[in-house]
């Protein structure tokens, strides 16, 4: 989830210039397990857009995995990247800190 705030931050900096505030998700779902160790990638685009308020889909996909089974710090390259997880939310940015264009 937090991961999802970090890009929520990231959309509203480049296209406002200000970090906005994430309001709500109207949607999150987790996929497969993520364990301390696996590598994700992560990436979110704007779906829908008004005055103040950035609608946004993210989705985090797990790239490299762990193998506690071989060894303490052994660890895979996934062949195939694995959603673990996706969400939709709002950010707003109220208008008179809108830095645009």
């Amino acid at each position: 989830m937090q991961l999802f705030g970090d890009l929520a931050t990231e959309i509203t900096v480049h296209r406002d210039g200000d970090e906005g505030l994430l309001r709500a998700y109207e949607s999150i779902e987790f996929l497969a397990p993520v364990r301390p160790g696996d590598f994700l990638e992560c990436r979110a685009v704007v779906i829908r857009e008004g005055a103040t308020s950035r609608t946004f889909q993210a989705e985090a996909w797990k790239v490299i995995t762990t193998r506690q089974d071989i060894g303490e710090s052994a660890a895979d390259v996934l062949e195939e990247p694995v959603l673990v997880a996706k969400a939709i939310g709002t950010t707003v940015v109220q208008r008179h800190l809108q830095r645009t264009g």
